[in-house]
């Protein structure tokens, strides 16, 4: 009989020891598919802020436990910043020029790709008080012109222009970043403001649009690339799968941004 007690004592601890077991299998395997707690740190030129904010949201719902951190500003300013160590995974420019400098800087890993196309407008406050209809007429005497700075993609877009028609911009201020251009008219210290198509788009019933044909000799190409030594170098290659895709593609051209040719 006590041999019989024991033997089952012994089934007893052995079952415990399977339940035990399997408990914590299950406590282990529902930690592991947890979703990991992830940052995806962006660079990306200020003119993207809006399209990109919309593809934070989905990027972030189809990865859970990612967040993605942007850094906007002007497209020099970023590569200024990244090739003097600043880390990050993915970086976005306004023109080919300044994704040169982070190429010919040794901090991109890969070839960049073109995704979307960007052209100039002239904002001005709404209704456009002083009736400007031309390019030309940012050039009338008294006029408060808003420009970037010529280091900037939209500045050397609008340096283009001017070469190209001859037409000479006598600006009172030279911003940063284009948002900084918009800002400006907006709170009614400049009568016109050069920016992109898309931050007049996103900006609808705060400015007046004034599209003038000579900003088709100035397109900017947009590059996007994964940076080299990138924290987060795999998911930093699925968020530019992701701006490459329909997702961003459908969130670009919402607001006005162009196809690059293939």
């Amino acid at each position: 009989m006590k041999k019989v007690l024991a033997g089952l004592a012994g089934l007893a601890l052995v079952l415990t020891g399977c339940g035990s077991s399997n408990g914590n299998a299950s406590g282990s395997g529902g930690t592991s598919s947890a979703p990991q707690a992830q940052t995806l740190t962006v660079y990306a030129a200020a003119s993207l802020t809006e399209s990109f904010n919309a593809l934070k949201t989905e990027f972030e719902a189809a990865h859970p436990g990612v967040t993605v951190k942007y850094s906007f500003g002007g497209s020099s300013t970023l590569v200024q910043q990244l090739t003097n160590g600043a880390k990050a995974d993915v970086f976005a420019s306004a023109d080919e020029a300044n994704m040169n400098k982070a190429v010919q800087g040794g901090v991109v890993d890969g070839t960049p790709t073109i995704f979307a196309t960007n052209k100039l407008t002239i904002a001005t406050p709404p209704g456009n008080p002083k009736g400007l209809k031309t390019f030309g007429d940012l050039a009338n005497g008294g006029l408060k012109v808003v420009v970037c700075a010529s280091q900037v993609p939209c500045g050397s877009a609008t340096e283009k222009v001017e070469k190209n028609t001859g037409v000479t911009l006598k600006p009172v201020s030279e911003e940063q970043d284009v948002k900084q251009v918009l800002a400006k008219v907006e709170s009614g210290d400049a009568d016109a403001g050069l920016v992109y198509v898309t931050d007049a788009n996103t900006a609808q019933g705060k400015v007046a649009q004034v599209d003038f044909p000579e900003s088709a000799q100035a397109i900017n190409n947009y590059p996007i690339t994964v940076l080299k030594d990138a924290p987060a170098g795999d998911l930093a290659k699925q968020f530019e799968q992701f701006v490459l895709g329909a997702q961003g593609k459908a969130e670009l051209t919402k607001v006005g941004f162009g196809t690059p040719a293939q």
